[in-house]
Order: C-alpha cells, then sequence, then structure tokens
C-alpha cells in the first residue's frame, strides 16, 4: 500500500511541477557541443533512438539525404586538379596522351568505386577505408593509409585557400590575398561547424554549379570547334597536328600524364566516408556509386576532349600549370574570342576551389575521428558532440588551415610543396586500399561459405576488376618513380625525386612505426578470422532478399527507359 502511495505522489509530482522554459536557439546551439546523451540519462526513448542511429557510425548523425550523397559523387571534389592541372598534363604529354592517360585511370577509378560501393552498403560504418582495411588487412596497414590520407586533407584545405585567392587576383592583384584567405577560411568554417546537413547543403549548391559550367563548356566547345564563335575560325583537330604532334614527349610524356591523371580524380573515394552518415546506405549509395559514371563521362573525357582540341599543347600560358590564368578551360575560351566569358568560368573555378576546400575538412576529420574509434590515435579523437560533429578532427583541420596565411609570404609555393609532398602519394594508396580490402572480403566470403546474394549491392567488375586496379596503381607508382627521380628533359634529380616521392617514404615509416609498436608481425589476418558480420546493418538475410525482390518486382513494371534513367541517374 505504501508503494503505491509513493508512486502516485510521484507521477503527480511529475505532473504538477512546471514545465521547464524553452531553450533559446542560442542555448541549443552551445548545448551540441555537449557529449551525447549517456546511458541512464534522459527518456528511454532517446536513449535507444542514439543507440539506433550510432550502429556503425561511430556517433555521427545519418543526416545526408540522397540528394547530398548525389551531389557529393557527381562532383563534390572537382576542382584544380581537373579545372588547372590538366594544363600542365597537356602540355608535357600532348592532346592524345591527355584522353590516353585520362581514360585508362577512369575505368581504374570506376573499378575501385563499384568495389567501394560494395563493401560500404555491405558495411556502412564509419571511416570506410581504415575501418575495411582493419577488419579485411591488418591493423598497421590501417594505421598507415588512415593517416596518410588524414594528412593529405590537412594539407590540401591550406592549398586550395590560395588557389581560391589566385582566382581573385584574375580580376584584382592589388589586395593582399591574406585577407582574401581570411574569407575564404571563415566560410569553410562556418559550413562545417553547423554539422553535416549543411555539409550536404552547400555541396549540393557548389556541385550544381560545377556541373552547369562543364556542361556549358562542352556546348561552346562544339561551337566553338564547328567555327562558330565569334572569329568564325574552323578549328577541327589542327591541334593535334602541330609541329611536336598529339603527343608532344613520347612515351614520358604520356607515362607523366597517368600521375596527374590519378591526382585529378582524387577525392572520388569521398563517398565512401558519407556511408556513416546516410539516412539509408543501401538505397542512396549504390545510385551515387552508379553516377560515378556520368561524372568520368562529363567531367573528364568529354571536357578534356574540347580541351585538346581548343589549346595547343605548345601554348605558353600552360608552361607555368599554377594559377586561374594556367587553366585550360579559360585559354580555350579565350582563344574563341569570347571576352565576358572567361570571368564567369573564373568564378566557376573560385567556387570548385572552395568546394574542394569544404570536402578537404569533411574528408579529414571523418578519418582522424576514425582512427580515435579504433584505438589508432588518441581517444580525444574519437570525439563527437551530441549533434554528430567530430570536434577534434574539425579543430585539427582547421589549424592546419591556418596555413593557407602563408600566401602573403614571398616563397609560399616551396612550402607547399614541400607539404604537400609528405602525402602526394595518399590518393593512389587509398585506391590500393579499396581494392585490396574488396579482394579479401570476397575471398573471405568464399572461404566460410558465404553467398554473394547476401550483398546488397554487389560491384559489377567483380573481384577480377579490383585485382586490374591494384595492377594498373602499381604501375602508375613505378611509373612515378621513374618520372619523379628522372623529370622531363632533365638528369637524375633528389630534390625533384622527394619533392614527388616523399609520401611512399612516410607511409613506410608509418607501417613500420606501427609494427614495432603493435609487435604483430603478421602481414594480414587469416580468411578464417575475417569477421563478417560485425558492422553490417542488417544482417537479416531473409529480409534483405524479399525487400529486394519486391523492388526488382517494381521496376519491372516500369517502361524500359524510366528503368534505365532510375539506375544511371
Amino acid at each position: 500500500m505504501a508503494k503505491d502511495i509513493e508512486e502516485i505522489s510521484t507521477v503527480l509530482k511529475d505532473y504538477l511541477s512546471p514545465a521547464p522554459a524553452p531553450q533559446t536557439r542560442w542555448q541549443q546551439f552551445k548545448d551540441s557541443f555537449k557529449p551525447p546523451i549517456p546511458e541512464g540519462e534522459g527518456q528511454r526513448g532517446d536513449l535507444e533512438k542514439f543507440q539506433e542511429e550510432d550502429e556503425g557510425a561511430g556517433g555521427l548523425k545519418r543526416q545526408l539525404k540522397n540528394r547530398h550523397v548525389q551531389m557529393i559523387a557527381l562532383g563534390g571534389s572537382i576542382g584544380t586538379g581537373l579545372l588547372i592541372g590538366s594544363g600542365g598534363a597537356l602540355h608535357i604529354g600532348g592532346p592524345a596522351a591527355l584522353l590516353i592517360s585520362y581514360g585508362v585511370t577512369s575505368i581504374m577509378v570506376l573499378f575501385v568505386v563499384y568495389s567501394l560501393g560494395e563493401l560500404c552498403c555491405a558495411f556502412p560504418v564509419n571511416g570506410a577505408f581504415s575501418t575495411y582495411a582493419n577488419m579485411f588487412v591488418d591493423e598497421s596497414w590501417a594505421f598507415a593509409v588512415g593517416w596518410n590520407y588524414a594528412m593529405m586533407w590537412l594539407f590540401v584545405l591550406p592549398l586550395e585557400l590560395v588557389a581560391a585567392t589566385m582566382c581573385i587576383t584574375y580580376w584584382n592583384d592589388e589586395i593582399n590575398p591574406a585577407s582574401w584567405v581570411a574569407i575564404f577560411y571563415v566560410f569553410v568554417l562556418l559550413v562545417n561547424i553547423f554539422g553535416v546537413k549543411y555539409y550536404g547543403e552547400a555541396e549540393v549548391v557548389l556541385t550544381l554549379v560545377k556541373l552547369m559550367a562543364i556542361i556549358g563548356f562542352i556546348i561552346l566547345g562544339v561551337v566553338l570547334v564547328c567555327g562558330g564563335g565569334p572569329t568564325h575560325e574552323f578549328i577541327g583537330a589542327e591541334n593535334w597536328h602541330t609541329k611536336k604532334g598529339a603527343f608532344t614527349n613520347g612515351f614520358k610524356g604520356v607515362a607523366s600524364t597517368f600521375v596527374t591523371a590519378s591526382y585529378s580524380m582524387g577525392g572520388t573515394e569521398m563517398v565512401g566516408l558519407t556511408a556513416a552518415e546516410v539516412e539509408n546506405p543501401r538505397k542512396v549509395l549504390p545510385k551515387a556509386i552508379r553516377q560515378v559514371f556520368w561524372r568520368i563521362f562529363l567531367f573528364y573525357f568529354l571536357s578534356l576532349t574540347f580541351v585538346g582540341l581548343l589549346v595547343s599543347a605548345e601554348s605558353d600560358k600552360l608552361l607555368g600549370a599554377s594559377g586561374t590564368s594556367a587553366s585550360p578551360f579559360v585559354i580555350a575560351i579565350q582563344n574563341g574570342g569570347i571576352h565576358a566569358l572567361p570571368s564567369i568560368f573564373n568564378a566557376c573555378i573560385l567556387i570548385s576551389v572552395l568546394s574542394v576546400g569544404n570536402s578537404a575538412v569533411f574528408g579529414c576529420s571523418r578519418t582522424i575521428q576514425n582512427l580515435g574509434t579504433q584505438g589508432l590515435a588518441p581517444k580525444i579523437f574519437a570525439y563527437v558532440d551530441r549533434s554528430g560533429r567530430p570536434l577534434v578532427g574539425l579543430g585539427i583541420s582547421f589549424a592546419f588551415g591556418l596555413l593557407c596565411f602563408l600566401s602573403a609570404y614571398h616563397d609560399e609555393g616551396t612550402i607547399f610543396a614541400w607539404l604537400l609532398s609528405v602525402c602526394g602519394l595518399a590518393t593512389i594508396v587509398a585506391w590500393i586500399n579499396i581494392a585490396l580490402c574488396h579482394v579479401r572480403f570476397r575471398l573471405a566470403m568464399r572461404k566460410q561459405g558465404r553467398s554473394l546474394d547476401e550483398l546488397t549491392f554487389v560491384s559489377f567488375t567483380g573481384i577480377w576488376g579490383s585485382i586490374y586496379s591494384i595492377a594498373f596503381l602499381i604501375f602508375v607508382l613505378v611509373v612515378q618513380f621513374w618520372t619523379a627521380l628522372f623529370p622531363m628533359g632533365k638528369g637524375a634529380n633528389a630534390e625533384n625525386f622527394f619533392k614527388n616521392y616523399l609520401g611512399a617514404v612516410v607511409i613506410t615509416v608509418f607501417y613500420v612505426a606501427h609494427k614495432l609498436y603493435s609487435r604483430k608481425w603478421r602481414i594480414w589476418k587469416k580468411l578464417d578470422d575475417i569477421d563478417l558480420d560485425t558492422g553490417r546493418r542488417s544482417v537479416d538475410l531473409d529480409l534483405i532478399k524479399m525487400e529486394l525482390e519486391e523492388e526488382k518486382a517494381a521496376n519491372r513494371q516500369r517502361p524500359l527507359v524510366i528503368r534505365i534513367f532510375k539506375y544511371w541517374c
């Protein structure tokens, strides 16, 4: 009886007590930086919701919607590599070498992204690359790959911000570049500090601008090549028949452009980092992965075809291959006799550069947070606040971003060249890691008697696509070694070698150091020891198969044109 009275009095007390005053938006914003609701506090329903959202995400919020991931996959990292760096590749290799290197590299990237899509749909976990390395290869390999990838994005942010100031000097070079750097730095900081949802929205807008600019350039390219520009000059393929021809430096020129093409396509793997923050990975990620095909076809192959037709590889403007004045896209428009459009396209380049800087903060902070979660970095690095922001990762990224103010220094180019050399091979190593993890995953599935029917997305290239990718990337590393040691038109050069190949030394040091620390001398895990269930959001195979059959049945009822559109777009 006394117990019943006590319970009734407790209920009445809770009912009659005044409701807490609603929080102001400023107070809500401050509280969002606090740790997530710990177990035992708050309402049980809130705790269960938090635990469900956190499954596989490491505390990150699944707030990226379909449109966010589609735009990140389409053009989230299109920046200086394509819009500016391709000019240097054109000058070194020639128009034919440009298409060959970018075409072959594109096929490899497509295979790698499909392999990544298979892994991400099966294991939509935080940190993708280093997590998969830990799951399917080895802890030391995960440590080396993860930190090398994080370091790359740490230095990409200040580099992209400085490139943004170069875009401004196209119009006005009298203002101190440090002032423009400060504005761009604050913009990137605000976008990321408000959470992943705002990062996604920013990428939607910025990528739409890039998409319209590239498509507009392709249409303009058709007009100019056919003689429809202000000069009414039929260009055709005359730039393929110059004194040096379509190949300006023979095989060595082609080999050098392979390296440039690989760097230009860096960031394609960024869609994998979104896996832990996507609302429905099983449905959203496959469509985003397929859209990489359009990114490669539109952004790279078609646009660079017209660049090679409109700009001569012998153009003096391509010699520097730095700054927006060296952008082959702007040069092509200027050569066509159009006066206002170069400034408009230069503004698009500025937007692209800011987009890559934005992606650099996202990629770096998530990778650092994941390294902390796996125990490959101090535990504090794993901290994620109530809004799903990896605060320590963001703080480190913004701290290194302050290097952008070196743009006011007279010899900032040399400083940035050496900073970038530390992680210059990070993208190639990340791609090798993805392909290797996919091979190990497939071999473990076969060894443990698991069927591919339990996968919601299967790479159409299978295990052989990943094997081809590894072989091709090893070839690129060998070519990079050759061109770094013996630069174009020069003898052996130690300084040039370390500027271009120091990243290989750094990742080797990371790997060996972790082996010495952990004293685990195995090269990789045994296939029988690989855990194929932990990290999967759903392991109810019957439910997955039933959902897939329902989707296929509904799709068969649609017209063929709609089915093709739904699959690729």
